[in-house]
């Protein structure tokens, strides 16, 4: 499809929205292994683990029993019923199933509450880095996204008086997501509490955003923004889902839970698009609900061990900084040091380049900062094996070494420098 003009006669929020980074990049990555390129690909953002045998065993059952049709489209009521009481279990957060609605994966999800909650001129806070999907489905609801920077001296989480200062008479949201993609980043209690005030305090919608939260390391203990008091649960939508937790990133089947009216909303939302999840992989997340969690625990001792490798590899590179990740399977390493840098003709403007130059030059996949809104950084992602992590960032390494300044390089590092967060 061609790109949209003013004279198209596509819709003006088409005009305002951009195709996935981090599927475009992989695509490419896969696209050249395909070709017979040896690719290195930390650029996936999903696990490389097989989704667990009594899951796979439980969608089979349910398609040889004949439950292939039609569901009611806020899911089956066993799927409902197993995702509150894991939201109590594990979350603290007491809903009803009547309260929750199961969707086309976590991202379908999100967009449903937009579509929802967004109207034109609302504006939605997104803090950054975000995942990149935030701000395009606002754009693609009429909204306005509203972004604000995160500091690496605050740990990417928002400073609660910048956020004070953003909100105004339009602001309808604020999306929060912890652990983080794509900085790993993770609120504390007392760092939620701070959000919480404000969106009481000026009658916010609270989009949390959990997909990551059973893959946390050194001991950091995921917290529900809902499970502070009935007055947060009141205005917050916790949206999570099976595709990192559980390996079934291709499943697509998430959730959300929430007041009874905003669900009820979102179920009539639905029922005009994906009409409901796939009916035989509602039984599966019954059985990953409901089943052996052996499996989330090792393969969060695998990403820690993973985690702890590539921040030594990262922070031991020249000129590099990364900040400890608290949760998610990604890295966030600030190499702005090399923007202003040459390879032959190519210069390392920004992210997008240094990014394309790793991938010619190293054959590595990684995905540039600018499409989270940091563009000083890049995205690894660890969810892949130990092997390939020695190569790719053995690759990367050389890479940049060979690296040198080119004419801008002083006056372009200034610059950085006097923005930095």
């Amino acid at each position: 499809m061609s790109e949209p003009t003013p004279e198209s006669p596509f819709a003006k929020r088409v005009a305002k929205v951009k195709p996935s980074a981090t599927l475009r990049i992989t695509a490419e990555a896969n696209r050249l292994k395909a070709e017979g390129v040896d690719i290195v690909s930390l650029a996936a953002g999903e696990p490389d683990f097989e989704t667990p045998a009594h899951i796979q065993e439980a969608l089979v059952a349910a398609m040889r029993a004949g439950r292939n049709r039609y569901t009611p489209t806020p899911g089956i009521p066993d799927l409902r019923a197993a995702i509150a009481a894991k939201l109590k279990a594990d979350n603290g957060l007491t809903y009803a199933p009547e309260q929750v609605i199961v969707g086309a994966g976590a991202k379908n999800v999100i967009y449903t509450a937009m579509q929802v909650l967004v109207d034109q001129k609302d504006e939605v806070v997104v803090p950054a880095p975000f995942w990149v999907s935030y701000p395009d489905q606002v754009f693609l609801n009429d909204g306005r996204p509203v972004i604000i920077r995160t500091r690496e001296a605050d740990g990417f989480v928002v400073n609660p008086s910048i956020l004070a200062k953003t909100v105004g008479r339009n602001t309808k949201a604020i999306v929060l997501n912890s652990p983080s993609n794509p900085t790993g980043a993770g609120y504390s209690k007392a760092d939620l509490a701070r959000v919480a005030e404000i969106a009481v305090a000026n009658d916010l919608w609270i989009i949390a955003d959990e997909i990551y939260e059973k893959i946390v390391f050194d001991g950091f203990e995921h917290i529900s923004i809902a499970s502070l008091s009935p007055e947060v649960a009141a205005r917050t939508i916790t949206v999570n889902g099976m595709s990192k937790s559980y390996a079934m990133t291709g499943w697509r089947l998430g959730y959300a839970a929430g007041p009874t009216d905003v669900i009820k909303a979102m179920n009539i939302v639905q029922s005009q698009n994906v009409s409901n999840a796939p009916s035989i992989v509602q039984w599966a997340g019954v059985a990953a609900l409901t089943g052996d969690q052996g499996p989330l625990a090792e393969m969060a001792r695998a990403f820690q061990e993973r985690k702890d490798y590539v921040m030594q590899r990262m922070n031991a590179m020249k000129g590099i900084w990364c900040h400890e990740p608290k949760g998610a399977f990604y890295v966030f390493p600030r190499v702005a040091h090399y923007f202003g840098m040459k390879a032959g003709e190519l210069e390392m403007k920004g992210s997008m380049e240094l990014s394309q130059y790793l991938l010619e030059a190293a054959k590595v996949s990684v995905i540039p900062g600018a499409a989270f809104g940091g563009d000083e950084y890049l995205r690894l992602s660890f969810a892949t094996s130990m092997d390939q992590l020695t190569k790719g960032l053995d690759r990367i390494e050389a890479a940049l070494g060979r690296l040198t300044p080119g004419p801008h390089y002083d006056k372009l590092q200034e610059h950085l420098e006097q923005k930095r967060f």
